[in-house]
């Protein structure tokens, strides 16, 4: 296996993770808010976040620049919504600022909506919304990756838009 190859297995194996680790977090969210888990994802959020906008960002760049995949109008959308969190997110650690956070939620949040709509439309959902190729892009109902039979490029975003929101929601309610 090759480094381009192995880079996007790797980035699928993460997706698995970050899914599993979602739902480990909403489980802590609902049944244990104030176990040892719970204050320490909450002391790390601002950390956790930028890693996983940075690794979001770097794949998306690598998606593109590396293997070639021509983005489409949504990928662009969703672009708009995590390569900022990278430099807010950065810039928070350094500062210490954890109030970034809610930048973070009011970017994440309709990334995810996005990122959920496009994975539909690459699962089949017929749309009235036009996302058809203008020259530039690649149709968004277009598949460059399925990896396990359901990661696709835009569930990688869904999953970390999805973990950047519920690691900024838990520590909004844990006590640190």
């Amino acid at each position: 296996m090759g480094v381009v190859a192995f880079i996007g297995r790797a980035l699928s194996f993460l997706t698995v993770a970050g899914q599993a680790w979602l739902v480990g977090i909403l489980a802590l969210f609902i049944f244990a808010r104030t176990s040892e888990p719970v204050r320490f994802l909450s002391r790390h959020a601002l950390l956790l976040s930028f890693l996983i906008a940075l690794t979001a960002t770097l794949g998306s760049l690598f998606y593109s620049e590396v293997m070639g995949y021509e983005p489409c109008k949504l990928c662009w959308v969703q672009r708009i919504f995590i390569y900022p969190q990278v430099i807010l997110l950065g810039m928070a650690l350094v500062k210490k600022q954890r109030w970034i956070l809610d930048y973070a939620l009011a970017l994440s949040v309709p990334g995810l909506f996005v990122a959920g709509y496009h994975y539909l439309l690459q699962r089949g959902l017929e749309s009235s919304l036009p996302c058809s190729v203008v020259g530039y892009s690649a149709s968004c109902s277009q598949r460059f990756v399925m990896e396990f039979g359901y990661i696709t490029i835009p569930l990688m975003a869904f999953t970390a838009f999805a973990l950047i929101i519920f690691l900024i929601l838990l520590s909004k309610v844990a006590k640190h």
